[in-house]
């Protein structure tokens, strides 16, 4: 009992920690394969982040143990292992309890973690924008609010440094903390209001300008930024790591009829996203939301492609974007061996073209698609409107095409294409609605 109270005292930071051992479970042996695609996710999530993955265990987990996780016996086979291997870290594939965490950790004399701090920690490693960087610590202060007791070290700086926050008679250190993550809590909020509020600006100027928009999403690292360099020739970070964009990029880009769209990059998706991302990262990822028309990249030669694809559309309902225009996008076709492998994907989503973002392959294709995706967001109708109302007349001609104009009396006549956006400001004006096909 001694040893477990010494153990909690330790205090550690996660960055000065060098290796880990995975861990995994499954219910049955069918699943075994499934288990170790996942702990290759989170091999490539401890990489990202720096750590060096020592091991890896699949377990069978036939229930959930309240205390542990795992069973008594495999925690003791993990504790082992870990010792054997020197890890510094044991890194669980699904999350923990805060109870669980700590329980882990008097009996491994180690940091325990699990997926959601990993992603979470990442997330605060590749953060540059104000707005990214806020979001990520809103979401790991809800994170840690229930852990206070493995941060005293990096709250009690705050309680030293800040006013206000020191210890009344009786009032316990972890009292203390939770009042300071509290308030901080509130105080980002706060912050990311303002910034939520900037940027709903910056959208409704875009908007306005009547440009249709494009939104790139996909899993982590299917190839997004690639898309859009090789597109626009954006100055766009690329690397060949999970998450190596958090920030969206928007860039303009004309297709070969010469309309100008605008087409943004967007963090990526993944895999049990954190609940506290998607709700922290929401006015970054509704970018998604408020765009036209949704490219869904998908990394059609990956082996979990579809489970890919899946956790995509999943985050989309949860952001309530799924029923948006979407072009499923499979790139890197020019390393796929089994072309049966295409098949299956045009037969289970919308509008499926094949490209290389790499070589430009499909390219052509892409750009077809996007043009006839277009149509549908556009109407064809022909107006009457009065020359008291003018005004409306410069909107159409400025947001929409004039087919054909000509006055009657004192009526502007017009046959005009617009977006289908702005069908509701006509429609009082409407002297017949055909269709553009």
């Amino acid at each position: 009992m001694k040893e477990e109270k010494l153990y909690e005292d330790v205090k550690y930071e996660l960055h000065d920690l060098k290796t880990a051992l995975l861990a995994g479970g499954y219910a049955r042996t069918s699943d075994i394969p499934l288990c170790n695609e996942h702990l290759d996710e989170l091999e490539s999530l401890s990489n990202t982040y720096g750590l060096d993955v020592v091991g890896r265990e699949p377990c069978s987990i036939r229930k959930i143990d309240p205390r542990t996780y795992f069973g008594k016996g495999k925690v003791e086979e993990l504790s082992q292992k870990a010792e054997e291997l020197s890890a510094d870290i044991i890194i669980f594939d699904d999350e923990i309890s805060p109870n669980q965490q700590r329980n882990l950790e008097r009996i491994f004399k180690r940091p325990i973690i699990d997926r959601t701090e990993l992603i979470l920690e990442i997330f605060s490693q590749r953060a540059q924008t104000k707005e990214a960087k806020l979001q990520i610590e809103l979401a790991k202060s809800h994170y840690q609010l229930p852990r206070l007791k493995r941060l005293w070290t990096h709250l009690s700086r705050q309680v030293a440094s800040g006013k206000g926050f020191l210890k009344g008679a009786g009032e316990r250190q972890i009292e203390v903390d939770r009042r300071i993550v509290r308030k901080r809590i509130s105080q980002l909020k706060r912050e990311i209001e303002e910034v939520r509020h900037q940027r709903t600006v910056q959208r409704h100027s875009r908007m306005r300008s009547g440009i249709p928009t494009f939104a790139i999403v996909g899993y982590t690292n299917v190839g997004k930024s690639t898309l859009l360099h090789a597109l626009t020739e954006a100055e766009v970070f690329i690397e060949d790591t999970l998450f190596a964009t958090l920030d969206t990029t928007t860039r303009k880009f004309s297709l070969p009829n010469h309309q100008e769209i605008l087409l943004v990059d967007t963090v990526g998706f993944i895999r049990k996203i954190p609940h506290t991302l998607v709700a922290a990262f929401k006015s970054t990822l509704e970018e998604a939301v408020y765009t036209d028309i949704l490219l869904h990249l998908i990394d059609v030669n990956h082996p979990m492609a579809e489970e890919h694809a899946e956790s995509t559309y999943e985050v989309l309902r949860e952001l309530k974007a799924g029923d948006k225009p979407i072009i499923t996008v499979l790139n890197k076709i020019d390393l796929v061996e089994k072309r049966g492998t295409l098949g299956r994907f045009k037969l289970k989503y919308p509008r499926v073209v094949g490209i290389s973002a790499l070589t430009g392959e499909g390219f052509e294709e892409l750009m077809a698609v996007m043009i006839d995706a277009l149509k549908d967001l556009r109407k064809i109708v022909t107006l009457r409107v009065p020359q008291k109302d003018y005004a409306l007349v410069c909107e159409v001609m400025k947001e929409g095409r004039i087919i054909e104009q000509e006055y009657e009396e004192n009526d502007v006549l017009l046959k005009v294409e617009i977006p289908a956006n702005m069908e509701h400001k006509v429609k009082r004006y409407l002297d017949d609605v055909s269709s553009n096909s």
